[in-house]
């Protein structure tokens, strides 16, 4: 009932806000964006106001119709970017700024990527130690790892966005009996998140998990839980496919959603996002890569070294978003 209560005041002060400001209805969670939030308006004088929803944005944004108060969408992968987009959901973001901030290939007609992340292969340090630079995602399926793999659900758009990866690389059929090889070598059913995989890496539960890259950032700097820590310092952070076509890499971006009352100031914030400041803080805070040219990497990130990045397109990746849930079903993943 009480997060009844606060999710009806929030609407209530988004749907009495003021032209200025700009909503925002976000995948990511506030104590991540929020810091960018702040100094945007810290910049700009333009205030913000949020609604974290874990599921369900593309959805809710449809029932509201013209009348809704989103101006603009926060998510995490791409097939919830291009979710939107195939909704009608979305318009087109026209801004030079934002061409001159953001790669071409980081850019969709409706949707801007504003940061980069891995999708790992994390090893148990003391019993595997570091893979080998041939070490492949397809790897996972071999007899030899049977028993060792964890994973969140093959549903999660983290992993279907490297499956779809897969899909465009291998082809739909080798990607069916590469799934079907890792289902057959998990350590346990899909469960939990990807920070989860780590730990069950320390518990000895199994001595390798898929998990993006900046969770492992997060956890080595966790001073409320720092638990976490030991679950990062048991693993070790690897970058597949460093001698085919590069390790999966994924986006979060944003979009300008179809009816954005405040539309002059969500393009200033959307703008902002992609500029020099908050593509640093995103670097720094949340361990992310910066996408746009020239923004140093944190610390911490750079000292797990330089590696290869898969190039291929992302909008490809998406396209094949659909097959590889399809897959999910057929060779039942999470059962």
């Amino acid at each position: 009932m009480r997060q009844k209560i606060i999710v009806g005041a929030l609407l209530g002060a988004i749907s009495a806000s003021a032209l200025a400001d700009v909503n925002v209805y976000s995948y990511r969670q506030d104590f991540l964006i929020q810091p960018m939030l702040d100094a945007f308006t810290e910049e700009t004088g333009i205030k913000t106001n949020t609604i974290y929803v874990k599921d369900g944005l593309a959805e809710r944004i449809k029932r509201e119709g013209a009348q809704s108060p989103a101006d603009i969408v926060l998510t995490v992968d791409i097939s919830r970017l291009e979710e939107l987009v195939n909704e009608g959901l979305t318009q087109a973001i026209e801004s030079e700024t934002v061409n001159a901030n953001i790669p071409e290939n980081m850019r969709g007609d409706q949707w801007v990527a504003l940061t980069s992340r891995a999708r790992n292969v994390y090893s148990s340090k003391e019993r595997v130690g570091e893979l080998p630079t041939s070490f492949t995602y397809l790897d996972l399926a071999k007899p030899e790892y049977k028993g060792k793999i964890c994973t969140r659900s093959g549903k999660h758009p983290y992993n279907l966005s490297l499956i779809a990866s897969v899909i465009a690389h291998e082809g739909e059929a080798a990607a069916k009996t590469w799934l079907e090889g890792v289902k057959a070598n998990l350590a346990r059913k899909p469960q939990g998140n990807d920070r989860g995989q780590v730990k069950a890496i320390m518990e000895g539960i199994c001595d390798y998990a898929l998990g993006n890259s900046y969770y492992y950032g997060k956890m080595l700097t966790n001073e409320k839980e720092p638990e976490q820590k030991a679950w990062a310092e048991s693993a070790v952070i690897n970058f597949p496919n460093q001698e085919t076509y590069g390790t999966h890499m994924n986006v979060s971006g944003v979009a300008l959603a179809k009816y954005a009352p405040n539309k002059d100031e969500a393009l200033q914030l959307i703008e902002f996002l992609t500029a020099d400041k908050a593509q640093q803080m995103y670097a720094d805070v949340n361990f992310e890569y910066p996408v746009k040219e020239g923004v140093a990497q944190s610390d911490l990130v750079a000292s797990w070294g330089e590696f290869k990045q898969d190039e291929i397109d992302i909008n490809e990746v998406a396209d094949n978003y659909s097959k590889a849930l399809k897959l999910v079903d057929e060779v039942q993943f999470d059962l």
